[in-house]
């Protein structure tokens, strides 16, 4: 029988690399849901800079880093199919909902994804609005057109973008502790 014993927010993310926002969201997460879960993944419409071997440690390097027992690292759920990872995490934890955390630059490009519908079915969406991606009237009213249920993060994070720190690598926006790694195996230059 499945349970549902604490709110979980399933977070996968490209990481490449993860920034200073990627942890202001993952920290804000933390404070909301009994329990956060983040993994690195492919995501088919973008090209990546690093492979995902690098990028999901890193992720875990971050998570780490928060030392908090809320806080998880489960790469075992990532697929570049959002999908997969959340039927995969509802089964491995033994869960009925999650909530499944996207930017809001995803917002236009979400109900073009694989298995759309399905998704909507298996989980709610957990929006975090980003600066220079409005949530549109427009984007939340297909979302309701597909039966999508969704909640908008309250919580700001720093405009921070990994592509712009791909771009310039002055170790700017980047957490500290990931600094020593991606200097060490010569990241991102």
């Amino acid at each position: 029988m499945k349970r549902n014993l604490q709110k979980v927010a399933l977070f996968g993310t490209s990481a490449d690399p993860p920034s200073n926002g990627h942890k202001k969201i993952i920290e804000e997460l933390s404070k909301i849901y009994n329990l956060v879960i983040s993994y690195a993944s492919d995501n088919p419409l973008k090209k990546h800079s690093e492979n995902l071997y690098n990028r999901s440690l890193l992720l875990k390097t971050l998570i780490h880093d928060f030392n908090n027992p809320n806080i998880s690292f489960d790469q075992d759920l990532s697929s570049p199919w959002a999908i997969s990872s959340i039927r995969k995490c509802k089964q491995k934890y033994n869960l009925i909902d999650i909530d499944f955390v996207i930017g809001s630059d995803l917002l236009e490009e979400i109900i073009t994804w694989k298995n759309i519908n399905e998704l909507f079915k298996e989980a709610n969406l957990f929006i975090i609005p980003r600066k220079d991606y409005p949530i549109t009237e427009k984007s939340l009213k297909l979302i309701k057109e597909l039966n999508g249920k969704f909640r908008i993060s309250l919580f700001k994070i720093p405009k921070i973008s990994s592509s712009n720190i791909r771009k310039n690598i002055n170790y700017s926006g980047l957490p500290k502790c990931l600094i020593p790694i991606i200097k060490k195996n010569n990241l991102y230059s």
